[in-house]
């Protein structure tokens, strides 16, 4: 407790809060693995394209899709299926950078 009065600022924290305490975590987690996977994609439609980003971000969604498997939700198909397609276009553009 605080003597400060509750300002709307704190009302929309404590709302946000009670947002994530109530939705489910692999629904979080999915939504983390799609801004993620645009992220990669930004990085890679660049020009030239950003190669050492996008491969982090690659690499960080995968290791979130081999820690979490199958506990990530009926949708975990869905993740692994982005994570190929963003990975076949950082090989694309891995391989027109080094030609």
């Amino acid at each position: 407790m605080t003597d400060q009065p509750e300002t709307s600022e704190n009302l929309n924290d404590a709302d946000e809060i009670e947002m994530l305490r109530s939705t489910p975590v692999e629904v979080v987690l999915g939504n983390h693995i799609f801004h993620l996977v645009q992220l990669a994609a930004v990085h890679l439609a660049s020009t030239p394209p950003q190669l050492p980003e996008a491969q982090l971000t690659i690499d960080v969604i995968a290791a979130m899709l081999k820690a979490g498997g199958e506990r990530l939700g009926e949708h975990v198909d869905l993740y692994r299926n982005a994570l190929a397609e963003v990975q076949q276009v950082y090989v694309r553009a891995a391989t027109t950078a080094h030609t």
